[in-house]
């Protein structure tokens, strides 16, 4: 079967082929050549209409599907030559002149090439056996309405056959300077046959083929290479992100509708590849489950806000803004981030049978990217709504020498994929599910980023454990914090005041404080960072000794 450009129309044509009768075929093809002429390129016809033009019933399987007459004219010339192979007609079998594409170029006095862009114009062909194999064949009456209804096409095509050798290297010659100036091949042909009074498709093929006969002499040597893949993608950025398509037709040397052109076919593909991942639910499909689902989030009455500890950036200040959502809240928004990313990957479904640089095509690409984008807003909500989780679990692991922001952003990542992965259907607290997975991330990285600093590090040093939010055993967090004030208490009095002052100071191990760095302790002091650097050196050998000779163990650490 020949090329189709729709796939509902390739379906049609292969029910019909094999179960349609042999007469109810040929009445088939009799309606599609009929409706070929009635049909207007720019118009939209519904796929239903279509098909009850050429069958005589409506299909009901694509009721929102929508075709330009341009497709539709293409489609029902594939069809019709399908239908027509399929009965092995001979030229006896019609009743009338049968010609050839030779006879129908000799007739027009146009090339054969010319005869086959008109087929796509409307100009039917049937198959027909002749001498024992199969041709494309046009019946007089078919070509006699054509010629009718694009006169203005066949006289384009009449007058490029008397194009002299005069003129085409006329036309090579300011094509060549006009191409020196940076203009685009299809700007160029149109300049040109506006000023030489002839069509814009005559000058692209005298062009075409002087440089395929000149190749070193080429005016346009890149026009009939194809894009790499890497160009086709670049396009497409460069076309998101607002550069102006004419300078990208000058930049790759084609025209502005294969810019255009090219820019949706990479959208599409790169919105075909892309992962849609999601909870799936039964209560998806159902009817009226959109209202319920995307309707007003459930309130929290008792909502509070909590004081962000001290010495946070501001970026992390501001997540303690947001109240902790409730479990109610929680089914609400992970229900609705998962619903939003299956209907985008329902209306992906209608990109597979829409041109992407047709309106159904566009239209189901920009519900798609919209459909994604409002999934990933409510998800973007659900991670700094649960940021602090991260806050908290850091600072229960945090260690000397360590950097907690850094830590804090080791811990987004398995906090992202929580929300990815959570199964919200089961009724468990996300913060319980998460707090494992975060809590794992930071058993398996801190050990490896921190295992050269093993041999340097006491009992004393496990003592920071930060404040935590209220979903993390706040029982147990602090009883072990009382624990550990106790022991961190009796150690410190081995040292001198001074030594005492700067790991108080450099470790944050008086409530309500946080680590300073070297060169804070120095400024309180008066001295270099060297100076305090030697300081807290020479207590933390103090220190060693003593955990090692008393054999201090600190509570709840394994």
């Amino acid at each position: 079967m020949v090329r189709y450009r729709n796939p509902a129309m390739a379906e049609l044509s292969r029910q019909q082929v094999q179960y349609a009768p042999r007469n109810v075929r040929l009445k088939q093809i009799e309606r599609a050549e009929r409706f070929v002429d009635r049909l207007h390129p720019e118009r939209f016809y519904a796929y239903g209409d279509v098909c009850e033009e050429v069958t005589g019933y409506r299909s009901e399987k694509y009721p929102d599907l929508r075709l330009t007459g341009g497709e539709v004219i293409r489609d029902l010339r594939c069809l019709v030559e399908d239908l027509s192979d399929s009965l092995d007609l001979s030229t006896a079998d019609v009743g009338e002149p049968v010609l050839s594409v030779p006879e129908v170029a000799t007739r027009f006095q146009v090339s054969t090439k010319t005869v086959d862009r008109w087929r796509d114009r409307g100009l039917v062909s049937r198959r027909f056996v002749v001498d024992g194999r199969k041709r494309a064949g046009f019946l007089q009456s078919a070509v006699d309405r054509f010629a009718r209804r694009h006169a203005a096409v066949i006289d384009r095509g009449t007058r490029f056959s008397k194009v002299e050798e005069r003129e085409r290297e006329e036309i090579v010659q300011s094509a060549r300077r006009l191409a020196r100036d940076g203009d685009s091949s299809t700007a160029i042909c149109r300049l040109l046959a506006k000023r030489l009074g002839r069509s814009a498709e005559t000058i692209r093929t005298t062009l075409r083929d002087h440089d395929r006969s000149h190749p070193a002499a080429a005016v346009f040597p890149n026009a009939g290479t194809a894009l790499h893949e890497e160009d086709r993608r670049e396009i497409y950025r460069m076309v998101r992100q607002g550069i102006s398509v004419d300078s990208l037709a000058r930049r790759f040397g084609r025209s502005r509708n294969s810019i255009y052109r090219i820019a949706a076919e990479t959208r599409a593909e790169i919105l075909l590849e892309l992962p849609i991942e999601f909870m799936h639910s039964d209560e998806f499909p159902v009817a009226g489950a959109e209202a319920e689902i995307l309707g007003v989030p459930p309130e929290n009455p008792k909502a509070r806000l909590t004081k962000a500890p001290p010495g946070l950036p501001a970026y992390l200040a501001a997540l303690y803004q947001l109240p902790i959502l409730t479990r109610e809240q929680e089914q609400y928004h992970f229900r609705k981030m998962n619903f939003l990313a299956w209907q985008a990957a329902e209306a992906r479904q209608e990109l597979l049978l829409a041109r992407p640089t047709g309106r159904a095509g566009r239209v189901a690409m920009d519900r798609v990217e919209m459909l994604l984008e409002e999934s990933g807003a409510v998800k973007n909500f659900l991670i700094r709504s649960n940021l602090r989780l991260v806050v908290s679990i850091a600072k229960r692991h945090l260690r000397p020498g360590m950097n907690f922001f850094e830590m804090v952003s080791d811990g987004n990542l398995p906090l992202i994929r929580a929300i990815e992965k959570f199964d919200y259907m089961r009724g468990n607290k996300f913060s319980t599910y998460a707090t494992w997975a975060i809590m794992r991330n930071f058993a398996r990285s801190v050990p490896r980023e921190h295992q050269q600093n093993d041999r340097f590090r006491t009992g004393h040093d496990e003592l920071f454990l930060g404040r935590s939010d209220d979903r993390v055993n706040p029982f147990l967090m602090q009883r072990h914090r009382r624990q550990h004030q106790l022991v961190i208490e009796e150690i410190l009095d081995h040292l001198d005041p001074r030594e005492r002052e700067v790991i108080t100071r450099r470790y944050g191990l008086v409530d309500g404080t946080e680590p300073q760095t070297l060169e804070q302790v120095g400024r309180r002091f008066g001295v270099t960072k060297e100076r305090v650097r030697q300081l807290e050196s020479r207590a933390m050998k103090k220190l060693q000794r003593v955990a090692s000779v008393e054999s201090l163990e600190i509570p709840g650490i394994d």
